[in-house]
């Protein structure tokens, strides 16, 4: 491997990504002359490329969509990564290529860290079946919460996700939402409603307890509409940009040996970034 250490995002397409300004500001807070790079590596290329990681210099990688299930095949998934169906970060141990899932403790932390009210004592509504989905309900059984209600467009989608949780998650319909929502201390939205450029999400968040908690994983805009109707309620929140900047922790500490903090001035820097696009 080269002198100076590297970690990459691998996907397809990859130029969006913000993950280069937190990981060269993490370099540049610790004074590690490395780097962080973009790859843009079609589907057809990726097998290849990930068999080359090691010589062209990396210790490891993010993955995005849509290599995420592919990486979990081509390397070693620890637990998280093999209960979510996806890996998102690569590392080598002894030259044998490791992964693992952060998205799990990206969601967890942030919450913790923007909501530090929530309580899993209570039940919760997940809203998406897909990868995100998997890690939100993987930590949310993971913290103890008695009850995760699942609903998804597709409900075949959302059965194979609940299955291996038993009678802690519930799947349930659309047409539920609004008998459950009173009884649920937190809300959680993993799909692309609300994002820049889809529907909004049709969710009443007045119907909520006044101790609930709600998420979204969209960070594009900053404040969704669902965020903000929860604000206006007194509710606590948590968006996708705090995930974003938590779930990418343990990767850098995995290459670089240290240990980052999310502080304001990061998020400020992000947040900057994605107001000019």
């Amino acid at each position: 491997m080269n002198a100076n250490p590297a970690a990459c995002l691998i996907g397809w397409p990859a130029a969006h990504s913000r993950s280069p300004i937190i990981h060269k500001y993490w370099l540049r807070q610790f004074g590690i002359a490395g780097d962080y790079r973009i790859e843009a590596v079609e589907p057809a290329a990726f097998v290849s490329f990930i068999g080359s990681l090691a010589a062209r210099g990396y210790r490891g990688a993010n993955v995005t969509i849509p290599h995420k299930e592919q990486a979990l095949v081509l390397s070693q998934p620890d637990a998280r990564a093999c209960a979510v169906g996806a890996a998102n970060t690569l590392y080598f141990v002894n030259d044998e290529l490791y992964s693992t899932n952060t998205d799990v403790e990206g969601f967890i932390g942030n919450l913790d860290a923007s909501a530090p009210d929530w309580s899993a004592d209570g039940e919760a509504l997940v809203l998406g079946a897909g990868g995100s989905a998997r890690a939100v309900v993987f930590g949310l059984v993971e913290r103890g919460v008695s009850r995760i209600h699942l609903v998804n467009r597709g409900r075949e989608r959302a059965q194979v996700l609940a299955q291996p949780y038993g009678e802690r998650v519930r799947v349930v319909t659309w047409d539920d939402v609004d008998a459950i929502l009173p009884q649920v201390r937190l809300v959680v939205n993993t799909t692309s409603l609300g994002m820049k450029g889809q529907p909004s999400l049709p969710l009443d968040v007045s119907m909520l307890r006044k101790d609930a908690t709600v998420a979204d994983l969209v960070y594009v805009p900053l404040e969704t509409e669902l965020l903000k109707a929860a604000k206006a309620r007194g509710l606590q929140t948590a968006d996708g940009l705090g995930m974003l900047l938590h779930q990418a922790v343990r990767g850098f500490e995995l290459w670089f040996g240290k240990r980052p903090q999310v502080t304001p001035e990061l998020r400020a820097l992000v947040e900057a970034d994605l107001t000019a696009a």
